[in-house]
């Protein structure tokens, strides 16, 4: 296998310096917020370098491959994520752990189907909009798009992970609107939603409605469901402007701030690292989503720029909502911060969402041989 030296100058070297910095910055995080554990953070920073280092692995073996090749076995990539998604409701685990059966244990080995399902599904929606790009506005393409979406986002819904389920409306409808889909539409869907909000509510479970109270208001059970997020706003709000430092943040380092190294990696970095660190993090994540952005619209084909498009627009709902849920704009979702977070599997998805945007910038231009 090889890639032409042509292509390899084409590839944006930028992204992936700004994809390292946040990468490495994650670790650091990492690394104070296991400080004071009993088992230590070594194991930690330990498993998060490894993660980054498959992902760049990853990284290189996507870039050998056309990303066109992908949309021919779109199929067969739709038929595997959804056997996945039902492997997990026969086989998963974590609810004893995490409350959820959201995870796969193979030979020791632990991993979220739905992390990489996403991925699939944006690669099948793409093709979709390829295919159907002169009768999108027709209800019958509509229909089969949103056929084609919802039943991933079902399954994953019965694990049950609303957060995920929430990314996967969000990349959809943005891949819609991008392609072109009409303001009707788009009026039309957003009426739905809204009365379709009594009939949500009933569907969501016990600890689903209480996180939506919480949100409205967290003091009403200050040290119960109220306390994550209280928890959360003290510390993203005692860092002030420059932080109290690196493995001096009190919320972070006496063990107040739960899941700090995971879904609240974000409050441990605005604690000690303050409002420069945490602002610095989002001109990162500003640059890398720009940079997207830029190789979506500069894509040689229609496939590669609604792929980048989805690719993005997922990213950019994790960061949101992440970053949101720290600080009281939007429930607890339970969903990691991109590339920062500690997490195997998650860090992995990136990577290849990463990896599949240079591979589209990569072959941006056709090559005369």
């Amino acid at each position: 296998m090889k890639i032409d030296g042509r292509l390899i100058r084409k590839i944006d070297f930028s992204l992936i310096v700004v994809v390292l910095i946040i990468c490495i910055l994650g670790v650091v995080m990492v690394g104070s917020a296991t400080h004071n554990l009993v088992s230590g953070s070594n194991r930690f920073i330990r498993t998060q370098i490894i993660s980054i280092i498959l992902g760049l692995i990853a990284i290189v073996f996507i870039l050998f491959f056309d990303y066109n090749t992908f949309a021919r076995f779109h199929l067969p990539i739709y038929i595997i994520c959804n056997a996945l998604l039902l492997a997990v409701l026969v086989f998963g685990s974590g609810s004893e752990t995490w409350g959820a059966d959201r995870w796969i244990r193979i030979a020791g080995f632990q991993f979220q189907p739905a992390d990489f399902v996403k991925i699939g599904i944006i690669i099948c929606i793409s093709k979709m909009l390829v295919d159907h790009k002169d009768s999108l506005h027709k209800l019958s393409t509509l229909l089969k798009i949103g056929a084609y979406v919802l039943l991933p986002m079902a399954l994953i819904a019965r694990q049950p992970d609303l957060g995920t389920t929430m990314a996967f409306a969000f990349f959809t409808f943005g891949m819609l609107f991008i392609a072109g889909l009409k303001y009707k539409y788009i009026f039309i869907a957003g009426i739905v939603g809204i009365l379709s909000m009594p009939l949500a509510w009933l569907g969501l479970k016990d600890y689903q409605k209480t996180r939506i109270m919480v949100f409205l208001n967290p003091e009403i059970d200050p040290t119960g469901d109220g306390y994550h997020i209280l928890q959360s706003k003290l510390a993203v709000g005692s860092g002030m402007l420059f932080g109290k430092g690196l493995f001096k943040g009190s919320q972070t380092q006496y063990g107040f701030l739960p899941e700090r190294q995971t879904d609240f990696i974000f409050s441990v970095l605005a604690e000690e690292l303050g409002f420069i660190g945490a602002g610095a993090l989002l001109i990162l994540y500003g640059i890398m989503l720009y940079k997207c952005i830029k190789i979506a619209r500069e894509a040689k084909d229609d496939f590669g720029a609604y792929l980048v498009t989805g690719l993005s627009f997922m990213l950019a709902f994790h960061i949101f909502a992440n970053i949101a849920m720290t600080i009281g704009l939007m429930p607890v979702t339970g969903k990691p911060l991109p590339l920062v977070s500690y997490g195997g599997t998650f860090m992995l998805s990136n990577m290849i969402a990463i990896g599949l945007i240079l591979n589209v910038n990569m072959r941006r231009d056709k090559i005369n041989f």
